[in-house]
């Protein structure tokens, strides 16, 4: 991990490997990063403070399911699981065109998969070191360093066909694993919180404690399926990459897979419920389908349309998005908000303007951070 600053003209993309003329990529990240920095959090004071009915249903969509189903806010985490592989074949495919060598880009592969574990360690309990069962392993970060890694070494040391075979088989894999394989005192193909088997192999496996004590939903076993989530990604940037379509088909046929996706993970859940909290197989090809269709979309208006003057704002988020993720752990960014606009928004006596006039007063401070870091061209690398 490095923070670098450049000199040139044009900063470079920092999360991951920089992309050469996809801003719709660019865009789409700090558009995932958005909600996850505090975005979500206007409709919630919207709902508080209004009751509009409008307002609780998106309000609504920005919570997490309880356990089996789904809602908007599961699709952020995943999407940017995605993302990752979509950068790899122009970052890593860029390399391996060039002659080099696949030892050394394994190395780094690997060391940037490690290094996000590690991060996502620190984010979880801090910088000072914690006594062993009080630890949490499992992480965000964690997921997305070991299910882009893996998923780039397949990509490295395998053959398109085989890394076909690579996704189909670990889906069905984890399927059949999930609903075969007997887990003791409670049998095999139970999927509740207590039982299932991923649950069960990270309370034998994972040192530390779980979050939710007798499970993790970014557990190990369970990041199994998410490595399918950026090998998907790999196929739409490898699409992406070739020559012989035009931009306009590139996107229809994108969409048309993403819909596909969609529908057939919805189809694989009446035997294998989606759920995010096991990342099962129906919820890694909802979230991937999903996934397609808004590259699809980002891709038809930014690179296809060169309907651009609206990128700006999401793509200072996406340059920094794992310095941003970190940021607010270590940054009081509460303090700067109420220091610069607390005396503006008690002038008003209304509480919707006091509740929302706050989170936007807190996502306006964080964006004017990353901006600063834009501006001094210094980006946070992994």
């Amino acid at each position: 991990m490095q923070t670098t600053t450049s000199n040139s003209a044009e900063p470079a993309i920092a999360q991951p490997a920089p992309i050469k003329r996809l801003l719709s990529l660019d865009t789409l990240r700090g558009f995932d990063m958005f909600w996850i920095m505090g975005g979500e959090e206007v409709f919630h004071a919207l709902a508080k403070t209004t009751g509009w009915a409008w307002a609780i249903l998106l309000a609504d969509q920005f919570t997490h399911p309880s356990w089996n189903g789904f809602r908007a806010y599961d699709l952020i985490f995943p999407l940017f699981v995605f993302m990752a592989g979509v950068s790899t074949p122009f970052s890593i495919g860029g390399k391996l065109e060039k002659g080099a060598d696949k030892s050394q880009i394994a190395r780094k592969i690997i060391t940037r998969g490690l290094i996000l574990v590690l991060l996502g360690v620190i984010y979880n309990n801090g910088l000072f070191v914690k006594a062993l069962q009080d630890t949490r392993f499992p992480s965000v970060l964690g997921r997305i360093g070991l299910a882009g890694m893996f998923a780039q070494l397949i990509y490295l040391y395998a053959k398109p066909r085989t890394q076909y075979i690579w996704f189909i088989g670990i889906l069905l894999g984890y399927w059949a694993a999930m609903m075969l394989i007997p887990v003791p005192g409670c049998g095999a193909g139970v999927l509740t919180m207590e039982c299932n088997l991923a649950s069960y192999i990270d309370r034998q496996l994972v040192p530390g404690h779980l979050y939710k004590t007798i499970h993790d939903p970014e557990g190990l076993f369970s990041t199994i399926p998410a490595i399918c989530n950026a090998l998907l990604g790999i196929f739409a940037g490898t699409f992406l990459r070739t020559h012989g379509k035009t931009g306009n088909q590139k996107a229809l046929q994108l969409l048309g897979a993403g819909v596909g996706f969609v529908v057939l993970g919805w189809l694989w859940n009446f035997v294998f419920p989606v759920n995010k909290n096991l990342w099962t197989s129906s919820f890694m090809l909802v979230t991937g389908g999903l996934s397609l269709t808004l590259l699809a979309i980002f891709y038809w208006i930014i690179d296809i349309k060169d309907i651009k003057g609206w990128t700006f704002f999401f793509t200072i988020i996406g340059m920094n998005s794992i310095l941003i993720y970190l940021a607010g752990e270590f940054i009081d960014f509460g303090y700067a908000a109420r220091f610069f606009f607390g005396g503006l928004l008690k002038l008003s006596a209304s509480e919707v303007v006091l509740e929302v006039g706050g989170v936007l007063a807190i996502l306006a401070v964080k964006w004017v951070f990353l901006y600063f870091l834009y501006r001094k061209k210094t980006f946070l690398r992994v």
